[in-house]
């Protein structure tokens, strides 16, 4: 098995072509809605730890979601939506497919090696979203009918339990694993012997608190993976 690491929404950047449609973008741009607050911190600390590929995302997803597909509505966010069709497919060529295109080569070279890949999805999650609370401090979203996915995932919330740290683990939670995303469309292309895909989701009450929080959920989703994979 090879692990590899993709943060698609690691950045709040806005490239500088693009600022002048952000002008009343203030708030959001320093909100979730711009970006996955720690999740670039973790996917960074497992790629130092696994010793293995990390792409992660450079731009925000207010300019293009990296998680979405091109055909899903919410790809391009209510700022660029009202962009023409030209300064759109500007986007995709210089932003989207450079960024997906990375992954999917890195996964390809080791399927052509007869690895089977292990995609790890890193993102965090609001704790309170449309005024509901999200009940759960990680996340591990999985496509049920894969069954390496989901024998994965369930051997990983189990490690996770014995960490010193409990943390509320949930399944497919807050979002279904099988729903419009980058490891649902390579899914698509790979087989269940061939790509497992799994997005971690963390909960951004435990990332921003301090600096040690975040330090202290890391090393338990580092140790406790290291001990399902290693």
């Amino acid at each position: 098995m090879k692990l590899i690491i993709s943060c698609e929404h690691a950045s709040d950047v806005i490239p500088p072509d693009y600022q002048h449609l952000f002008q009343e973008a203030k708030h959001d741009l320093l909100t979730h809605k711009a970006i996955d607050f720690g999740a670039k911190y973790i996917a960074h600390a497992l790629e130092n730890f696994f010793e293995c590929p990390c792409i992660i995302a450079k731009t925000s997803r207010l300019l293009i979601d990296f998680n979405r597909s091109l055909k899903n509505k919410h790809c391009f966010s209510d700022y660029t939506s009202i962009l023409d069709r030209a300064s759109k497919k500007n986007i995709i060529d210089t932003y989207y497919i450079p960024y997906r295109n990375a992954v999917e080569e890195q996964i390809y070279a080791y399927i052509l090696k007869k690895y089977q890949v292990f995609h790890l999805s890193v993102h965090s999650f609001t704790p309170i979203l449309h005024g509901v609370t999200r009940n759960a401090d990680i996340g591990l979203l999985y496509d049920p009918s894969r069954t390496h996915e989901k024998t994965l995932a369930h051997a990983w919330k189990k490690s996770l339990a014995e960490e010193d740290v409990l943390y509320r683990v949930r399944m497919n939670y807050p979002y279904r694993g099988s729903s419009d995303g980058f490891t649902s469309a390579l899914r698509k292309q790979y087989n269940n012997e061939q790509y497992i895909g799994v997005e971690l989701e963390v909960n951004q009450r435990l990332v921003i608190a301090n600096a040690q929080s975040l330090s202290t959920v890391t090393k338990s989703i580092i140790e406790s993976l290291k001990r399902v994979i290693l």
